[in-house]
């Protein structure tokens, strides 16, 4: 967004018709922004996006401010009153443009506002002015400092870095923290899974079909670990509601999780483009990224398709189809009276032997009778 030469933040502010600023304390004079990096938030009481961005706002200007950065946010309030402005300063910590309904529309028409809440970043030189911060802020937090687009591609580099780097360590772990939990409170070194299979189980116990994945999960997980020299790691990524839901979520699995106050925990779903839940992304040994499409492959062919790349998985459909092309499409068994049909399942229990099955099954159309096809009578295997 370009400003006219020679046109700072105060010269700015003042053209819209700002003569002072606020503070909690009262009055402050604009060249109390001075040289500072200044982001103007255009935000209103009335707008449940801005309600649900300001907490996060609250924590990187605090952030911040502890850091001694020399940055500054004023409030340009859209509220529709005086007392509903009154209100919405109260709630924040940072200074605010005094409520006046010319000001705020020459300054909406000066920065080209189409939504709320906007984020605008004024360089403290005040010869440019930089794009709309929130998402930045909503992606990277105090690190989207100082923000603006030179700051996103550095931050994008380093996520890439992350994806691509086979760093382990760097990925799942911070400064900080160098170890997942367990269930029962262990600390496991994220050096010791250096080399394993891991998958990134994005999930949530609110959501159903995060519920309904983790059994198809569980059930591979559990027979890797058994007969491939426990080769497999999950690690869980929370997008519970609070740390009680986390809590109920990690007592009913068997691996690992990344803390839930961590924010390794957002890192990984901006990282990876996690968009929706369950979502599971395979790292492979050598810590890069396989899939972050894990989910189907899992759901499709359970743990026959380890290491679930995209290789393994174009063999085990090619060895579906050619046991397929073996067996006849319907078969009279003397178990049930109905002729049984060959049909494909993700899951499914043998009426015979009682045993799990999936993939091929002899099904009856009219009820819920399955037979694995190395139970049918007359099918040799």
């Amino acid at each position: 967004m370009a400003v006219k030469e020679g046109e700072t933040q105060i010269s700015m502010l003042k053209s819209a018709g700002v003569e002072f600023l606020l503070s909690h304390e009262g009055q402050v004079p604009l060249s109390c922004i001075e040289g500072k990096t200044t982001c103007l938030f255009f935000s209103a009481n009335w707008c449940r996006p801005c309600r649900n961005f300001t907490p996060q706002l609250v924590h990187l200007y605090t952030t911040l401010k502890t850091m001694q950065k020399n940055f500054e946010i004023v409030l340009v309030s859209l509220d529709h009153d005086d007392n509903s402005f009154t209100d919405h300063f109260k709630s924040i910590p940072w200074l605010a443009v005094p409520f006046d309904v010319d000001v705020k529309r020459r300054l909406c028409s000066k920065f080209h506002i189409e939504r709320l809440p906007s984020l605008i970043p004024l360089a403290s030189h005040g010869m440019d002015i930089e794009e709309d911060a929130v998402k930045l802020v909503e992606d990277y937090r105090a690190d989207a400092y100082p923000f603006g687009a030179k700051r996103r591609k550095e931050l994008e580099a380093m996520d890439e870095a992350k994806r691509q780097g086979g760093k382990l360590e760097e990925l799942l772990g911070r400064e900080e923290r160098d170890y997942l939990i367990s269930r029962d409170g262990t600390k496991v070194l994220i050096s010791d899974l250096v080399g394993r299979t891991i998958g990134l189980y994005f999930g949530a116990r609110w959501c159903p079909p995060c519920r309904s994945f983790m059994t198809t999960l569980k059930d591979a997980y559990n027979e890797l670990r058994i007969c491939e020299n426990r080769i497999l790691e999950i690690i869980f990524v929370s997008a519970d509601r609070d740390e009680d839901e986390f809590r109920s979520s990690l007592d009913e699995m068997p691996w690992l999780a990344i803390p839930y106050t961590d924010r390794t925990r957002h890192d990984l779903s901006r990282i990876f483009n996690v968009n929706g839940i369950p979502t599971l992304v395979i790292i492979g040994p050598d810590g890069k990224a396989v899939t972050t499409d894990g989910r189907a492959v899992i759901a499709k062919y359970g743990s026959v398709a380890f290491p679930f790349t995209e290789s393994r998985a174009a063999e085990v459909e090619a060895a579906l189809q050619k046991e397929g092309e073996g067996l006849p499409n319907q078969v009279k068994d003397p178990r049930h009276v109905h002729e049984l049909k060959l049909d494909i399942a993700k899951a499914y229990v043998c009426d015979a032997c009682r045993s799990q099955g999936r993939h091929w099954v002899f099904s009856c159309d009219l009820c819920d009778f399955d037979l694995h096809p190395s139970c049918v009578e007359g099918i040799k295997q």
